[in-house]
């Protein structure tokens, strides 16, 4: 814990809360006849909501439960249109409690029918809108087995936390804390259980799952129309890890030996209609257990695995403890509808979700302060193994890419928090880029700093030292540390402090000495409740590239800055170099360093790191991007194009060999999310012009080369998914969008007869993006043959309205909200919530018209989700949250929206809280 006086603390206040809405469909408080109301006492309850308002929650509060939960016996049994829910708990008192102390359990939207201690029933509870409290007025025993039966009614239950309906299936969410939706628990993820399942349903719907093993199953007793199984896990874990899943699904089963010789039952889970597009989830699941034991000697402990894809669901999926609930999105991949990005997104989320076993489930965290300590990691290990399984270089370069337009621009906000939160309000908001990727920057940095053999051993001791535990950063800062030997003290700035860090660089080439002399300099700027900052352990990889013969005369070389400023020297440097900083991306920092364009053309075509080759690439044609839209700002003129940039495209475009997937993310320019990192005010319509001009510019000058290249890479070969064959792909539909930018005559044709002719969906996907923003007959044919084609394909129709709100024209807005109308659209659906709402606001240009046009449909779209979905409507607000770095007519008209949003009355704590730090920004 940071000390008191610590600068890098921050300290946020409590926003004044919105007004409760009466007509709330959350549990109404109970008045017992067996405790009257005004007897009622008002026990202390750490770590839980004491009312209807929203509260903020501090990681400087934590303290440990005062009553534990060793064991857990579940019998869920669903009928239509309610489920109940028996439950019994093996509870004992904390040492350290106090007799007297009452038990506070969470629970949330429950019918309480009966609560009973060591088989009598409790007569006297506090049963609160969000809290149940036993012992108020009589001390509870030291141990002892608490039942308690509620009803719930996951037919209604429209947050999809908890348990709910899917299609054809019920199936649970509850990480956060959604396992409180279910029965009544301690539901914080430091109270590890023992789990006994038995879940019961009608006959209609066969499969019935839960953790762990399965004991037995057959008929109820009695009645013939229903049946149950019952399942055992045998290890320990919290209840945000529990899972039961009920429904007709089809299925496909394989087996994978462990390297103990353990055989393991693997099944993947849809409906049946899905069943011919899940073997591509099945494969991926075995490479992931394959490379997590040859890798980090992490083997699996149960005789099962299972994974189940259900069409609605909030997030992309979940590792509860073998049985995993995946988002159809992140499971089902067929050639003519899933695209080369979707096929290896499935493998590294499946991959994600398995490492999570060990990364999350055997060693768990011991507050949801702590998110990153599993995330953070398991995305650094998913990371790593799609990097194995396809290209080190261009998963790198992804992982990016993906890091700038997503988490930068949230550490530049009112959002803006260290990748271990001080505080929150509704703990969904946090599962943010911050805690993902930059969570997973930081233990890459530890990677760079103790290298991959010494990285093993801290990893091993950490999952021995704590296997069975819910852990803090800490544990795992201390286990490298151990493992190491090293002083890794001032690296837990990294979990403390938030912001981009900026590193400013300076060299100096000397050859009379042969020397050469880098200067680094490290600052990082203010962030909501941190003014000051601590200087960062940084590793900062560097090597030099001859500037006479392109060779690489200084390879690789760590260099840790750890004060404000650090030199470094380096000898028998021979001819003067050109610098490559920050090789592999080694720091998740900004970089402050003059470099002409000559030099990163220089750089792009010699420099032997693959990342930084890209990296040159990208900051020239920011630098000629942010150019052209300074001079539209001024002059409303746009220039021309250096030839340095011209030739440098050129010989990445024409060169021969080499990896075609990195070539085709070298001729890809840096997204507006990214370019607007560069700007102190953001003109969205002038950046998004300065961007199509390069694009137009680039395809003028090479025409011919881009023409020549996409007919040699139109093949007309069968699918395959190798890396050549991708990389082909994507590197035919990348001169596809240069062509097309030219808009001459046959631009509209070629994109029409590129999607006519496609054999898969990224062939089809990449033309349709193009014709999208092509107003005419050809786009509208395309539009409905793609509908047409999908034949109710939920995830295929899903890119369609992806593509419309994607769109670059300026009937755009008006398009998606007829959109919103159509018969395929629905708010209950996140997958097509995001398809559509989340993309267009996504869309900076059109979202940002000047009008303020599109601000108020998606601000009045998020005011009424809202109240179905909190999470999603969370969200949403995404876009809003840059609104200060806009122009001060937009500023006003963003600020009016997020106003609008706090007065709705009964608005989520979710959405409060999100809406709430923007306009305090």
């Amino acid at each position: 814990t940071p000390r008191p006086h610590d600068p890098t603390t921050p300290r946020p206040q409590t926003p004044k809360p919105p007004t409760p809405n009466p007509s709330s469909p959350s549990r109404p408080r109970r008045h017992r006849r067996h405790l009257p109301q005004p007897e009622r006492p008002s026990p202390k309850r750490p770590l839980v909501m004491s009312s209807s308002k929203p509260v903020e929650k501090f990681r400087k509060d934590y303290k440990t439960p005062p009553y534990w939960i060793r064991n857990v016996e579940l019998d869920v049994k669903i009928y239509d249109g309610k489920t109940r829910v028996f439950s019994k708990l093996s509870v004992e008192r904390d040492v350290k409690t106090k007799e007297g102390e009452p038990m506070v359990l969470d629970g949330e939207d429950l019918k309480l029918i009966s609560v009973k201690i060591d088989g009598k029933v409790v007569e006297e509870y506090v049963d609160e809108k969000d809290t149940l409290t036993l012992g108020a007025k009589s001390a509870l025993p030291a141990k002892f087995l608490l039942e308690t039966e509620v009803e719930i009614v996951p037919e209604k239950n429209t947050q999809l936390s908890g348990l709910y309906k899917s299609g054809s299936c019920y199936c649970t969410q509850c990480e956060a804390e959604g396992f409180r939706r279910i029965t009544y628990h301690l539901d914080r993820p430091d109270v590890m259980a023992k789990y006994k399942v038995r879940v019961e349903a009608d006959k209609k719907w066969p499969v019935l799952l839960s953790n762990g093993n399965l004991l037995e199953s057959g008929n109820v007793d009695g009645d013939s129309k229903r049946h149950f199984a019952s399942f055992e896990d045998p290890i320990p874990k919290p209840s945000y890890l529990f899972a039961v899943v009920v429904g007709d699904l089809g299925k496909i089963t394989d087996k994978f030996v462990t390297m103990g010789g353990r055989e393991v039952t693997l099944n993947v889970f849809s409906e049946h209609e899905n069943v011919d597009a899940l073997n591509h989830a099945m494969e991926s699941l075995k490479k992931s257990m394959k490379w997590d034991e040859e890798v980090f000697g992490r083997e699996y402990d149960l005789d099962v695995y299972h994974i189940v894809a259900v069409n609605d669901f909030n997030m992309g999926a979940m590792e509860n403890k073998g049985l995993n609930v995946f988002n159809t999105a992140l499971t089902l991949a067929k050639p003519e509808t899933a695209t080369d990005a979707e096929y290896m997104r499935i493998e590294g989320v499946i991959g994600h979700e398995y490492f999570h076993n060990w990364s999350g489930n055997r060693v768990t965290c011991r507050d949801w302060f702590q998110l990153t300590l599993k995330e953070g990691l398991t995305v650094f290990r998913d990371q790593q193994f799609s990097s194995d399984m396809w290209s080190h270089a261009v998963k790198r370069i992804q992982d990016v890419k993906v890091l700038r337009a997503r988490q930068f621009p949230e550490d530049a906000g009112p959002m803006s928090h260290p990748i271990r939160p001080e505080s929150y309000i509704a703990m969904d908001n946090f599962y943010t880029s911050t805690v993902y990727r930059k969570g997973a920057e930081v233990i890459r940095m530890y990677h760079t700093l103790l290298g991959e053999k010494t990285f093993r051993k801290g990893m091993d001791l950490y999952f021995s030292r704590h296997d069975g535990q819910a852990v803090t950063c800490d544990d795992y800062r201390k286990a490298m540390a151990d493992a190491s030997g090293r002083d890794l003290t001032q690296f837990e700035r990294w979990y403390t402090q938030a912001g981009t860090p900026v590193l400013k660089v300076h060299s100096q080439y000397s050859s009379e000495k042969s020397t050469y002399t880098l200067s680094l300099e490290q600052s990082c700027p203010p962030t909501p409740g941190q003014p000051k900052k601590l200087p960062f352990h940084m590793p900062v990889k560097v090597g030099l590239i001859g500037k006479e013969d392109g060779k690489e005369i200084l390879p690789s070389t760590l260099c840790e800055l750890t004060d404000v400023k650090g030199t470094f020297e380096f000898k028998g440097i021979s001819q003067e170099p050109v610098l490559s900083i920050l090789r592999g991306y080694s720091a998740p920092v900004r970089l402050d360093i003059k470099q002409g364009n000559d030099e990163l053309a220089y750089l792009m075509a010699h420099d032997t790191d693959p990342f930084n080759k890209w990296e040159a690439g990208q900051r020239l044609m920011t630098g000629v991007i942010i150019n052209v839209y300074d001079s539209l700002v001024k002059t409303g003129k746009t220039g021309t194009l250096p030839e340095n940039l011209v030739d440098a495209v050129k010989i990445v475009l024409t060169g021969e060999g080499g990896d075609l997937q990195l070539k085709s993310l070298m001729l890809t320019l840096p997204g507006e999310a990214t370019l607007s990192g560069s700007l102190s005010v953001i003109d969205p319509d002038n950046l998004h012009a300065a961007r199509e001009f390069v694009k137009y510019s680039l395809a003028k000058a090479l025409e011919k080369e881009f023409r020549s290249i996409y007919k040699k890479l139109t093949t007309g070969e069968d699918y395959k998914l190798t890396a050549e064959a991708v990389g082909q792909r994507k590197l035919r539909n990348v001169c596809l969008g240069y062509i097309v930018a030219l808009k001459s005559k046959d631009s509209t044709e070629m994109a029409s007869t590129h999607f006519k002719s496609a054999t898969n969906m990224t062939d089809k996907l990449a033309a349709l993006g193009e014709l999208v923003s092509l107003p005419g007959k050809a786009r509208e044919d395309a539009l409905k043959s793609f509908y047409d084609d999908a034949k109710g394909d939920a995830l295929v129709i899903n890119k369609w309205f992806t593509m419309q709100a994607w769109a670059s024209t300026p009937d755009t807005l008006e398009n998606v909200k007829a959109l919103t109308k159509h018969e395929s659209f629905t708010l209950k659906n996140p997958n097509r919530v995001r398809a559509l709402y989340g993309v267009f606001g996504a869309n900076m240009h059109i979202f940002h018209d000047k009008s303020g046009k599109g601000y108020e449909f998606l601000g009045d779209a998020i005011a009424e989700l809202d109240g179905l979905n909190p999470q999603i409507a969370a969200r949403l607000l995404g876009p809003f949250g840059l609104w200060k770095k806009y122009g001060t007519k937009r500023q006003e008209m963003m600020k009016s929206q997020l106003q609008k949003i706090l007065q709705k009355k009964g608005l989520s704590p979710d959405t409060f809280e999100i809406a709430s730090r923007y306009l305090k920004a």
